[in-house]
């Protein structure tokens, strides 16, 4: 009965996260607030089921990454140039990633379906090494994103044999955990947010409101 009602919770609380996903733009938050919309209780079971590790964190982050930032760009025909626009989306991708060296991230080459099988699996190879080598450009290491495999022509979004931007394409996953880290569930998840709270400001502290004095008139007969 037990078990049976952990795996309830586990799917109400991924169903919580999948429905607030498509709204979740905000950079300032921990882990896990976009699943309390003011139903009691569901932010505690969230937190419940994480820390009891049936919800993996890397899973709740993939899920936000994939909610918060653009894991897509795309390439024109027969190349593995980086346009403008897919320079601005990993622009966005890095700024995330910067925020969580405990986390390793992988991105996986696609092409559309023209050609042999061998040599789009080679392209595709290359479009993810030229995604990884400029965000390498920004700052982030090879050792936490990693171009490690090429789809090729074998998962097209559309379906067809003629030239298709879509389907040419490279996608940034969250794949977990840098080894030398230890998990972000061993209590020091502020500091991750102090971090952000930081980052979020171009590095400068936030200044503290000033002080109100409040003068109360009391009653001397009391």
């Amino acid at each position: 009965m037990t078990g049976m009602l952990s795996k309830l919770l586990a799917t109400s609380a991924l169903l919580a996260l999948a429905a607030c996903s498509e709204t979740s733009t905000s950079w300032d938050k921990e882990l896990g607030s976009e699943v309390d919309k003011g139903q009691f209780g569901n932010a505690t079971m969230n937190n419940t089921l994480i820390q009891s590790g049936q919800i993996e964190y890397t899973v709740a982050l993939a899920q936000r990454f994939a909610a918060e930032v653009p894991d897509t760009i795309n390439f024109a025909f027969n190349s593995s140039e980086l346009s403008e626009e897919a320079r601005s989306i990993l622009n966005v991708q890095a700024n995330f990633i910067k925020q969580f060296p405990e986390v390793r991230f992988r991105v996986f080459g696609h092409t559309d379906l023209v050609g042999s099988a061998g040599y789009n699996q080679r392209l595709g190879l290359r479009r993810a090494q030229a995604a990884v080598n400029y965000l390498a450009s920004l700052g982030i290491s090879k050792s936490r994103v990693e171009a490690v495999v090429s789809y090729g022509k074998t998962r097209p979004i559309i379906q067809t044999d003629q030239p298709e931007m879509r389907n040419r394409r490279t996608v940034t996953e969250v794949s977990g955990f840098v080894e030398s880290h230890p998990l972000v569930l061993n209590g020091k998840y502020a500091a991750i947010i102090w971090r952000e709270y930081v980052i979020g400001l171009g590095g400068a502290v936030r200044p503290h409101p000033p002080n109100t004095n409040i003068t109360v008139q009391v009653d001397p007969a009391q």
